[in-house]
């Protein structure tokens, strides 16, 4: 059993009196404690009560932003290569359960179009398919360090980052998962993150990344939007949040869901929810979700040979709008 060397006890008391008791830390207290977790400094038994504790009560903006400055500290700060567009980085952490995770294609349209795109998340997930695995198909293959993630982007124009390669350290706590049958607060730190020159590291190096970020509940629509709000240093970049698909950023190909763009402190929607109509037909998808399947649609899409899902060709002409306007 690893031994504690930061002692949760005084924060515990705070977050772990279930969902109506506890008590919020401050931003200092929830980075610290975040610290020590990533650090490996926080024993089984409390790295568990601590996990289980947010899980129940919950993180409020001011915790996630100093868990997400803790999360920061353990990154080395990409460099995007000079084009007309600022980079863009797109989390894939849940993969497809029931329907094609098209994650793989939003981006590579992006690339096409001469954004640099940075893909970053898990490679497997027992049950669902991931980018990583439809990458593999297409010919991409997962970027181990920095400076591979660096060449492909100036390459190719886009790269496929796991998160071992991004950050050990939250991919251990990510891997806790499958030990406790539950999600965490790391699994909604890493769809936040800024992988380009994060400001507080003071690495100047390239531009700052639009990032994508989704959500599953609405609830979490209003600490994202705050926390994006509320805190600059980490809005730095801008993000587009939207309801996510099946837990991916890639646009719903099923309904119109509304985008909502973050920047300097301000929440803008950029493409407003709609209804389908019950007799509108739906676009022609991937007979299968798994993954050669998949990828062969996206080359067949690539090539003009089937349609891009209108959902989808909206989210690149968003972002391509916000990218284009703002580039370094």
């Amino acid at each position: 059993m690893t031994e504690s060397v930061f002692r949760c006890a005084p924060f515990l008391k705070e977050i772990g009196r279930g969902p109506n008791g506890a008590r919020a830390l401050s931003s200092t207290d929830a980075g610290a404690l975040y610290e020590a977790m990533l650090a490996g400094e926080v024993s089984d038994v409390e790295l568990g009560a601590v996990l289980i504790a947010y899980r129940l009560k919950g993180e409020t903006p001011a915790e996630l932003a100093g868990m997400l400055a803790s999360a920061h500290a353990t990154l080395t700060p990409l460099a995007a290569p000079q084009t007309a567009f600022r980079p863009v980085s797109i989390p894939t952490y849940n993969g497809a359960r029931k329907q094609a995770n098209l994650t793989p294609l939003l981006a590579l349209l992006l690339a096409r179009e001469g954004v640099p795109v940075l893909v970053h998340g898990v490679t497997d997930d027992p049950g669902r398919v991931t980018s990583a695995e439809i990458f593999s198909y297409l010919g991409i293959e997962q970027s181990r360090n920095s400076t591979d993630i660096e060449a492909a982007l100036k390459t190719r124009l886009i790269a496929f980052a796991p998160i071992d390669t991004l950050s050990p350290p939250m991919a251990r706590l990510l891997a806790l998962r499958r030990v406790l049958g539950v999600r965490n607060s790391t699994h909604t730190l890493v769809k936040l993150l800024q992988p380009f020159s994060y400001p507080k590291l003071g690495h100047p190096k390239g531009g700052h990344a639009l990032r994508l970020v989704n959500y599953t509940h609405p609830e979490y629509r209003e600490n994202l939007a705050e926390l994006f709000k509320a805190h600059p240093e980490i809005g730095v970049g801008g993000a587009l949040l939207a309801r996510g698909t099946e837990g991916e950023a890639v646009a719903d190909t099923r309904r119109q869901v509304q985008i909502d763009w973050l920047h300097d402190a301000r929440i803008e929607t950029v493409v407003a929810a709609e209804h389908r109509a019950a007799e509108a037909p739906l676009p022609a998808l991937p007979a299968s979700r798994d993954a050669d399947t998949t990828a062969q649609w996206i080359d067949d899409v690539l090539a003009g040979k089937i349609a891009v899902p209108e959902q989808i060709t909206r989210q690149v002409n968003v972002i391509l709008r916000i990218v284009s306007a703002q580039a370094a």
